[in-house]
């Protein structure tokens, strides 16, 4: 790899109550980089007894300065913390790329300058915002409406986008009050550590952001932990599935944003050069390891073989490389077994006779590093394995469809819920066919999250939302205080 440094980064310490403290039992975990498939560096691993450690310095930094400080103050902090985030991100995303894959056209942007733009963000909606409110009863007295903080927040977060999606959860948190436990998946948990540098430099109070890496045995310990006090999830539908049973049996608040399976409508009227142009932005960005993608493809039986050549020959010019290549536009899958996964879709809907127009293999010029060929399936069965199950890698299915009814009708025949995407030249026409695609999201003529939007997925695709104003209110506790009549 051209541009790969060859230093590796290693981080033996844990974040705890403002300190960098050893794991408890020395464990530790080898971060391979995706391009190379040589090893990264090394990152401490907590155990149980660093997430007891954690949640205590978080809970006791609930009820100290931290407490203490009104939202005027608050703000200027987490704006000392987005300044500090900021001067890191260019490290930070090409550490991201390293780690998991992403090219660096897109990490340079979500890795590392979305974190500092998310906390400033959230910073300027609480900066001047009553914490209170008093309302007049409907019996005669007033009451005091407060918001506070809902408390401990247990942030879990996976390695596709691990920057964006850990300050999607720590920024409002913070903002409100609470205090936060961060656990990073291991693939990519070195740029982790970025948060926790920030935080020091921009002088958090000790306890309120910690820095834990763990596996899945600490990470369900902290979910159940007595001391936390709301549970923020980015991951699988499996996984979210069981950390919602057990916030449901605790009584404990949880967001959880889910896995997705989403389609591309392709009206009879898109302009085809638009939806080329925006495919893999749209559709498999991140190299497919995006949950809201995409990458069901709905085409008109009128425009079927038109939209098939389209997909297929701009899939078929991606450029295929290094991740630290800014022309790179598919990078390498995070682990051999998430590339070993993707290709077994990919055998799976060869074996059940769907033709591939394109890809369909790991690339012969890539010997080294966890790449798959950008690879698009035609005339697929919308009840196909390929179509139903999220693949989480560079892998497209376009589906015909006769009427719009129809169209809406295969949009919304599955379990998932997250994204979608309509094209039409029309954007009346868009908005009424948006309105019937049962998603949490979807976009006319492209796709992009807006910070001050809501984020979130319904079905299987997980509940709550994060970004926007609605992401802040999870992260609040409302407590009304009655006043009898004067």
């Amino acid at each position: 790899m051209g541009n790969a440094d060859n230093t590796s980064v290693n981080r033996e310490s844990l974040f705890i109550g403002g300190r960098w403290v050893a794991p408890l039992q020395g464990a530790s975990f080898d971060v391979v980089e995706a391009a190379t498939e040589k090893v990264l560096g090394t990152v401490a691993m907590a155990g149980v007894g660093d997430i007891d450690a954690a949640v205590a310095a978080a809970r006791e930094a609930l009820r100290g300065p931290w407490a203490a400080l009104g939202n005027s103050e608050r703000a200027d902090l987490l704006d000392r913390f987005a300044a500090a985030l900021k001067s890191r991100g260019r490290e930070t995303a090409a550490l991201v790329s390293r780690e998991n894959g992403m090219p660096i056209s897109l990490s340079g942007s979500v890795n590392g300058f979305g974190p500092s733009v998310m906390v400033s963000y959230y910073a300027s909606l609480i900066r001047n915002a009553p914490t209170e409110d008093v309302r007049p009863s409907a019996f005669g007295g007033r009451t005091v409406v407060r918001n506070e903080p809902v408390g401990v927040v247990a942030a879990i977060t996976p390695w596709n986008y691990p920057q964006p999606l850990a300050a999607m959860k720590i920024a409002p948190a913070l903002a409100a009050g609470c205090t936060v436990v961060l656990k990073p998946a291991p693939e990519t948990a070195l740029d982790a550590y970025a948060f926790a540098e920030a935080a020091e430099e921009a002088g958090l109070p000790a306890g309120v952001l910690n820095v834990v890496p763990a596996g899945r045995e600490a990470g369900a310990y902290l979910v159940e932990h007595p001391g936390v006090d709301k549970v923020a999830f980015t991951g699988s539908t499996v996984a979210g599935r069981a950390i919602g049973e057990v916030c449901g049996r605790l009584l404990r608040p949880v967001t959880l944003e889910l896995g997705g399976k989403s389609a591309a409508i392709v009206a009879d009227d898109a302009d085809l050069s638009i939806f080329a142009a925006g495919l893999l932005g749209v559709s498999l960005v991140n190299n497919g390891q995006t949950c809201h993608a995409s990458t069901r493809i709905l085409a008109p039986r009128s425009r079927y073989d038109a939209v098939v050549e389209a997909v297929t020959e701009t899939v078929r010019a991606l450029r295929v490389g290094d991740p630290l290549e800014k022309s790179t536009q598919i990078g390498p899958l995070v682990s051999a077994a998430q590339r070993d996964r993707v290709l077994g879709y990919v055998e799976d809907g060869r074996s059940a006779g769907y033709r591939i127009t394109t890809g369909g293999a790991a690339p012969a010029d890539q010997p080294i590093g966890w790449f798959v060929e950008p690879t698009v399936f035609e005339g697929v069965d919308n009840a196909a394995r390929i179509a139903q199950e999220e693949i989480f890698g560079p892998v497209l299915t376009i589906t015909p469809y006769g009427d719009e009814a129809e169209a809406v009708a295969i949009a919304n025949d599955s379990e998932y819920g997250l994204g979608g995407t309509v094209w039409t030249s029309d954007e009346e026409h868009g908005l009424a066919l948006a309105s019937q695609i049962h998603s949490g999201t979807v976009g006319v003529n492209h796709y992009e999250l807006d910070l001050a939007a809501p984020f979130g997925g319904v079905k299987a695709s997980g509940l709550g939302r994060e970004l926007g104003p609605e992401g802040l209110r999870p992260y609040y506790s409302a407590k009304s205080i009655y006043l009898a009549t004067r």
